[in-house]
């Protein structure tokens, strides 16, 4: 059988490789962006929680005055409760009831708008970051970008540059046109 390699030409291709290796790793570039912190702290973010509070905030007021106006009946029903005959009390009793389930209905119905406008705005945000990644990843000639991690190096965090590359985009493109 012939022998193909020498073991110094072995050693000399093993070493060659191991250099290439090592050559591969350090041209590798990566970076890590924590997500959460984007969607906390991004512009995009700020402005897209500013229009939900202001949608929603008469609607939640209602909520809480005819939470109130409950409270204040069923306490009113409670205290005259003794002077009341039995038709009446029974009578204000499903007034009570019926007050309730509207309150439980619009209660309800406001948790599901509001839960779907925030699921609407925060995909417009989530969109605009990872434009805003791609951007930073085709800008400073990254290989990979990891989002979340349970350890990152500060060195590899690129988060803060994801930020501010959404601070730089123009509002048409974070989704604060109606």
């Amino acid at each position: 059988m012939k022998k193909m390699y020498s073991w110094p030409a072995a050693a000399l291709f093993a070493g060659l490789m191991l250099t290439g290796v090592s050559y591969a790793q350090d041209a590798f570039r990566f970076g890590v962006v924590n997500p959460d912190r984007v969607m906390r702290e991004a512009p995009a973010a700020k402005a897209a929680q500013t229009r939900l509070e202001q949608e929603f905030l008469k609607r939640e007021k209602d909520l809480k005055d005819q939470e109130a106006a409950l409270k204040a009946a069923s306490d009113k029903l409670e205290r005259d409760a003794p002077t009341l005959s039995e038709t009446q009390r029974t009578q204000r009793q499903r007034q009570l009831v019926d007050q309730d389930r509207d309150f439980q209905r619009k209660r309800r119905e406001f948790q599901e708008d509001l839960n779907l406008r925030r699921s609407e705005e925060l995909q417009k945000v989530y969109e605009s970051a990872q434009r805003a990644i791609k951007q930073v990843a085709e800008a400073e000639k990254y290989d990979v970008i990891l989002q979340d991690a349970v350890y990152v190096n500060p060195k590899h965090d690129i988060t803060d540059k994801v930020i501010k590359a959404l601070n730089a985009a123009s509002p048409a493109s974070t989704g604060t046109s109606k």
